[in-house]
């Protein structure tokens, strides 16, 4: 027997996709060219289609902005205020992603007007779409303390101190180099490559790879990564809307 209920009501899927270009934290955004918000900024997101569960939408979404499947997705929270969409009662599911900037599609990224613009030079985004990104950044500052995720943003080789600020830019602080380096190598998630990174134009540091295994291992449980990272929830995002 069919349920009674007639009212429509939509479901949608918004994604945080974050981004390192290895100086600071950035946000896959669409410059929308349809309305509404025609020609403002917004997050790329979808509608659910008939025969897809959450996550299949969501992978689906950031594949087609990105040309990515493999990437880190994570679903957060769920927005529903009753206004939050002026066309039509939408209930967005809000996943965040994490993004290797070297392995993307550009084409697929300039097909949707999209660019990828630093945290700090964030526009306003259209909706609630501001808060969604506030949201995902503390449950990203929160997981990436407890699991080594923030490995996902990364190039397949990578050195120490990339890593560093990496993380000093996922937590807008800095980070005491003896310290990180010392607690990093005491995870067994680095194998050295024997390789130096020749790209840079100062020190030749050390490139590194992931101990897949270890990391996979490691997903499984809290293990404390850098846990004297954790932020407390009611710490503000230093962006701007300008």
């Amino acid at each position: 027997m069919p349920y009674t209920h007639t009212h429509r009501v939509l479901v949608a899927l918004d994604c945080i996709i974050f981004g390192f270009d290895g100086e600071g934290l950035n946000l896959l955004l669409i410059k929308r060219h349809f309305e509404p918000e025609y020609g403002n900024w917004s997050l790329m997101g979808g509608f659910l289609n008939e025969g897809e569960s959450l996550e299949e939408a969501a992978h689906r979404i950031v594949y087609d902005l990105t040309g990515l499947d493999n990437n880190y997705l994570e679903q957060f929270q769920t927005f529903g205020a009753i206004n939050r969409d002026p066309v039509e009662r939408t209930i967005s599911v809000a996943y965040y992603a994490l993004v290797n900037i070297e392995d993307q599609d550009v084409n697929a990224i300039r097909l949707h007007n999209a660019s990828w613009i630093s945290l700090h030079k964030k526009p306003k985004l259209i909706f609630d779409h501001d808060r969604m990104v506030q949201e995902a950044l503390k449950r990203l500052r929160t997981k990436a303390a407890l699991n080594p995720i923030g490995f996902e943003l990364l190039p397949g080789k990578f050195t120490i101190p990339q890593l560093q600020k990496l993380y000093e830019a996922i937590y807008d602080t800095k980070l005491d180099r003896r310290n990180f380096s010392r607690k990093v190598l005491s995870t067994n998630l680095l194998v050295g490559t024997g390789e130096k990174d020749m790209s840079s134009q100062t020190k030749k540091g050390q490139l590194y790879t992931l101990n897949a295994p270890e990391y996979v291992r490691q997903q499984q449980g809290n293990f404390g990564f850098l846990p004297e990272l954790i932020m407390a929830d009611d710490r503000t995002m230093p962006l701007s809307n300008t």
